[in-house]
């Protein structure tokens, strides 16, 4: 497990704020055209992979059925799907991201134990009230659903007597 004395340069790039807003077509919520397609043409200029070329020139697919026709959505668009070489390396980067995360976290409460372990105590303490806040809400939005519905049941009934057909007794039969 690498150690280190200082946030690694990448680490701090990714907590970040950037001012991009991207509009494109997303794979693990990330832009296709701006992020992904640079990255991985980058790769494969580097060597580092060997996504077909095809995939980086067309990677969004007109996706079939089984039986080879063409796959519509059930509002009756046709199915447009990410190029299988560029979905494939995206989740292995993310499966990548996910481990170097976790080693990152793993080594910080690991070298700075009491820190890590005081972080963690202020950010419980500071979420408390959030926390309680947040269940009084929903109790409260809750219990006013409720209120509202029974009022609307009722609400119901009193409409059906105001119309002036009363309804007609109902009999108990037993087999």
């Amino acid at each position: 497990m690498p150690k280190f004395k200082e946030t690694p340069s990448y680490i701090k790039a990714l907590v970040m704020p950037t001012a991009q807003k991207q509009t494109g077509r997303k794979v693990w919520s990330i832009d296709l055209e701006t992020v992904w397609l640079p990255f991985f043409t980058a790769t494969n200029t580097m060597r580092d992979t060997a996504i077909p070329v095809d995939a980086l020139g067309s990677p969004l697919r007109l996706a079939y059925d089984k039986d080879g026709s063409v796959k519509f959505s059930v509002n009756g668009r046709p199915v447009i799907k990410v190029a299988k070489p560029i979905s494939e390396s995206v989740a292995m980067v993310r499966e990548n991201f996910v481990a170097h995360i976790q080693e990152y976290a793993e080594t910080v409460a690991t070298e700075r134990q009491a820190e890590y372990a005081e972080t963690i105590r202020m950010a419980e303490k500071a979420g408390k009230p959030i926390i309680e806040h947040d269940k009084k809400k929903l109790n409260e939005a809750i219990q006013q659903r409720l209120a509202d519905a029974m009022e609307a049941e009722v609400g119901g009934e009193t409409e059906a007597e105001v119309g002036g057909e009363p309804e007609a007794e109902k009999e108990l039969v037993t087999a």
